[in-house]
């Protein structure tokens, strides 16, 4: 009798461990940014690949574009270009990084205004971004904005068709509970539910392989960084990234990592890590809490890795993520840490885990006055 071949636990990305054990780290351009790039386990790229246009369209004073390119393991890359409709350039650019959400069904989707816009994508932005569409209302206030989809999410998400064993043991409890609640759940939600759970064992391929579910991800944004600078009409100079939650953790880490990065947001994404113990480590994903970073400093600690980075740190007063001491107590570090400075910002709102209407204005003007033409 022919035994049940168990399915793959990386489906989708079979490539991957020989690619990470194939390249050596990111080499970074100073010795604090190559820590950091050496815990997180970042690991080097191949060279710049090629970008394919599928379409352009113009609407409401921005035009978008959507791309695709392959990275050197798993399933292709897409983006989205926007810009200022009419601009001829050179602009300065911005990569807009999407938070976690719980949403990996999708990815930078959920910043792009399109003609046909996926549920789970507005179902995010209303629940994250006050409805707003990040990167256009970026691009409207002008400048040339890439949205990509980063390792794990949306276009590069893993295959779950088939879960492998655990995932698909907690998955059909799910859709017990769904059941029994007389609730039909779309194919987004089915597959968040199941990339819920996949995530840990995204973590422990990642430990065995010598990297991290946050290495992996800064090596696509990486990547992306190198294309948004060669794009055409973009200013290669003058450079920044923005995200909430989930995405500014990687604004942060990207700042870190790249001396490209000139303008750095960081959204509801900033705390101690003491302030998480005990109570607070639940609420996060494997993107904040990579194994031996707390060794190389704290969180507020990683803004003094970044060369070129001026930052804008907005903190949520209600954030049930993070509690109010610990962003009070990453407020004074930040503070100290860049006195005489104008590297440093910080500013506190009202309110929830959410990337508000107000929120988004403030940093857009902190964008515009940084990266000025």
């Amino acid at each position: 009798m022919t035994a049940t071949a168990r399915p793959s636990a990386i489906a989708g990305y079979a490539d991957w461990p020989a690619y990470v054990r194939e390249h050596p780290r990111h080499q970074a351009s100073g010795a604090a940014a190559q820590e950091l790039s050496d815990v997180l386990g970042v690991p080097d790229r191949d060279a710049l690949p090629e970008v394919t246009v599928h379409w352009e369209e113009t609407y409401d004073g921005a035009t978008t574009s959507q791309l695709s390119w392959q990275l050197g393991f798993g399933p292709r890359t897409t983006g989205w270009l926007v810009r200022p409709a009419g601009s001829s350039g050179p602009l300065p650019g911005v990569l807009a990084l999407h938070c976690h959400g719980g949403n990996k069904f999708g990815g930078a989707d959920r910043l792009v205004e399109l003609p046909d816009s996926h549920p789970s994508a507005a179902a995010a932005r209303a629940g994250h971004y006050d409805g707003h569409a990040l990167a256009t209302d970026i691009a409207r206030r002008g400048f040339a904005v890439l949205a990509h989809d980063t390792f794990s999410w949306g276009s590069r998400r893993f295959d779950l068709a088939t879960p492998p064993w655990r995932t698909a043991s907690a998955a059909a409890a799910r859709q017990a509970q769904w059941r029994e609640d007389g609730v039909v759940p779309t194919e987004a939600e089915e597959y968040n539910a199941a990339a819920g759970f996949h995530e840990d064992t995204v973590a422990k391929a990642a430990g065995l392989l010598g990297t991290s579910l946050a290495g992996m991800v800064a090596h696509d944004d990486l990547a992306a960084l190198d294309i948004l600078a060669l794009l055409p009409g973009v200013d290669q100079d003058n450079l920044g990234c923005i995200g909430f939650s989930g995405g500014g953790g990687r604004s942060l880490a990207l700042a870190a990592l790249s001396p490209r990065i000139g303008a750095a947001v960081v959204t509801c994404m900033m705390t101690t890590f003491e302030s998480l113990f005990p109570a607070y480590l639940d609420a996060h994903s494997w993107l904040l809490q990579t194994p031996g970073l707390w060794k190389l400093g704290d969180w507020p600690e990683l803004t003094c890795r970044a060369e070129t980075a001026r930052f804008l740190v907005q903190y949520a007063l209600a954030d049930e993520l993070f509690p109010e001491d610990g962003m009070r107590q990453a407020d004074r570090l930040l503070e100290s840490m860049h006195t005489g400075t104008d590297t440093y910002t910080g500013s506190f709102w009202p309110g929830g885990h959410v990337f508000t209407a107000a929120m988004q204005d403030e940093a857009l003007d902190f964008l515009a006055k940084t990266l000025a033409p």
